[in-house]
């Protein structure tokens, strides 16, 4: 497999069976927004189809528990800071849960590994990477020659902008926090500087070397985080290693209303489980996957109306084919057929995680069936072309659900209104027959009218 790395600016080779992987989690203030969850559905996909194929896969989330969000948060709500964290800690497993994303294998808290931060960044201060001025410590810059080798930034053009904000505590403007001095109210821990708390950038750091080792194999996330988070991460654990962090970097592109980014700053944001429980977990992760991870992605209702129908389609499909007798046989250029298309799949993952191409090769599969029934096929063909595209899409999250049961005599009831309907057809009483359709529709019952009858089905 071959992953773009935004450091290398070009294709990597991802040759480790065991692969070792940490994407930046939560800051534990409030509910995830439904922008937030793009790079978690996405390396979710990711590791578990890593792990589809034979491969290990150690995947690692931090949870920020000590943040001025939260510290903020807490004193609007008049409560400890560890009542905000704890709560919404909670809250981001269950939204995990609700977009369909298995729990990380680890899971390390920045409150967790203070102790291991203090020792850390008194490391950098030996080597002449940090310096300490009244309680506060920070990064230099100047220390680092490759500083901006991430990003791309130029540092006379970063000194230039960092000098309309200028801290007269910095040797330079574009120094960076290792270490904050405690203020009134916040939480606050021992240091050899005095009492206070570990800055954002040195908090991934230290839980990705410790649980890790250097230099992993994947460091991904948001690319809002490429500067200057993820270009200070480097500057500091290099410095002090005198060796790579990580070997492939990922970014996701950002999620946007009407070309703007969606951020709670910006009020333009919408809860992710409130979105999930419009168009459920699939269309969401369908949304995400139908497009290309690295690119910039537009949030609509429009968008999402269409992810879900697209995977009402495949389901549906899905729900026929399995409910097919098990007879008959699957003649051996539908098998050819079925096999290329499942070669094209792992292809298009293999290159650059192109989830939209993979997607693509679902749908062609969902096309040749329909093509194989209209030539009257066995069922065998087609219930093995189910199979395989639940097989396949099983690593995505996608097209897992079962058709839903019915209790009682349900279908019967269905059947008899469908008939109706065809009785009120010949009548011409269209008016009568459109509105038994559209009720059956309203209670998430789908009528299709075809050459030979009509169908239906469960809607999602």
């Amino acid at each position: 497999m071959r992953l773009y790395s935004t450091l290398s600016r070009r294709l990597e080779e991802l040759a480790s069976d065991k692969v070792r992987m940490y994407v930046c989690g939560p800051t534990v203030y409030d509910l995830i927004h439904i922008g937030n969850a793009r790079p978690f559905i996405v390396f979710d996909a990711l590791r578990r189809y890593l792990e589809s194929q034979g491969r290990e896969v150690i995947y690692v989330q931090n949870i920020t528990d000590v943040d001025d969000k939260i510290i903020n948060r807490a004193r609007e709500e008049g409560v400890p800071t560890s009542e905000i964290a704890a709560r919404y800690t909670e809250e981001y497993f269950r939204d995990l849960e609700r977009l369909g994303v298995n729990r990380p294998t680890h899971s390390p808290k920045a409150t967790e590994y203070v102790a291991k931060m203090v020792e850390f960044i008194e490391k950098l201060i030996e080597k002449g990477h940090a310096y300490v001025v009244d309680g506060d410590v920070y990064f230099s810059v100047a220390s680092f020659p490759e500083y901006g080798k991430l990003s791309g930034k130029v540092l006379e053009e970063l000194e230039a902008g960092a000098r309309i904000a200028v801290d007269e505590k910095k040797h330079d403007p574009l120094d960076f926090t290792l270490w904050k001095a405690a203020k009134p109210g916040e939480p606050k821990w021992p240091s050899p500087w005095g009492e206070g708390r570990p800055g954002w950038h040195t908090e991934c750091v230290v839980m990705a070397m410790d649980i890790l080792g250097m230099p992993f194999d994947i460091h991904a996330g948001g690319s809002d985080l490429i500067f200057p988070h993820h270009e200070n991460e480097i500057a500091q654990a290099e410095a002090l290693t005198e060796k790579p962090f990580a070997k492939i970097w990922l970014h996701n592109g950002m999620l946007t209303v009407r070309g703007e980014k969606m951020a709670k700053s910006l009020g333009n944001f919408s809860y992710a489980r409130d979105v999930v429980d419009r168009y459920g977990t699939e269309a969401v992760r369908y949304f995400y996957l139908s497009r290309a991870y690295r690119k910039p992605l537009d949030f609509s209702d429009e968008a999402l109306a269409e992810a879900k129908r697209a995977v009402e389609g495949v389901h549906n499909f899905l729900w026929e084919a399995e409910s097919l007798p098990e007879e008959g046989e699957i003649p051996e250029a539908f098998s050819v057929e079925l096999s290329s298309l499942e070669d094209k799949f792992h292809a298009r993952l293999f290159e650059d995680f192109d989830t939209a191409g993979a997607i693509g090769a679902l749908q062609e599969i969902v096309g040749a069936a329909h093509r194989f029934r209209q030539a009257d096929g066995d069922p065998a063909g087609l219930r093995a072309a189910a199979a395989l595209l639940r097989r396949l899409a099983e690593p995505l999250g996608l097209f897992q659900l079962e058709k839903p049961r019915v209790e009682g005599r349900t279908e019967e009831l269905i059947d008899l209104l469908v008939e109706l309907r065809a009785e009120l057809r010949k009548q011409k009483n269209f008016a009568l027959a459109d509105r038994i359709r559209a009720r059956l529709a309203e209670l998430g019952v789908e009528l299709r009218d075809t050459s030979e009858g009509t169908t239906w089905i469960f809607r999602i």
